[in-house]
């Protein structure tokens, strides 16, 4: 299932009205990451995968950010769930609350810029091209 977008999620065009709705700590969040301006790395918004969309999700680091309101205080195990979900598929997944991102942004940016480095050390380098 690794790589195949549920269809529904594609026909109801989820991730597009998402992106038309995000919330304040989604927006300002984006306003940091967007357009390749965080480290250089790019990043997507309401990504679909599998049967997730995800908030934000830089695909050549394979790192995963949700950014999750007062409603995942009672989706503990489904949250779980697509957590391991998308580490079997070998993302890195960071979970922030709402009020962290509005009111930490600085800290928040800062967690996400070390997991970046982290996973890019961890990617191995292509070989050298032979003579």
């Amino acid at each position: 299932m690794l790589g195949r977008t549920n269809k529904t999620i594609q026909y109801l065009r989820v991730p597009q009205r998402l992106r038309r709705n995000m919330t304040e700590a989604e927006s300002k969040l984006w306003r940091a990451l967007r357009l390749q301006q965080f480290r250089g790395f790019k990043f997507r918004r309401q990504h679909a995968l599998g049967n997730y969309v995800l908030d934000f999700v830089c695909l050549s680091a394979k790192v995963v950010i949700e950014v999750d309101g007062g409603q995942h205080a009672e989706a503990v195990a489904a949250d779980e769930q697509r957590s391991r979900f998308l580490e079997g598929a070998g993302f890195r997944v960071l979970r922030f609350w709402n009020n962290q991102v509005l009111g930490e942004t600085e800290a928040v940016l800062i967690r996400i810029g070390e997991e970046l480095e982290r996973a890019t050390a961890t990617t191995p380098s292509p070989p050298p091209p032979s003579p």
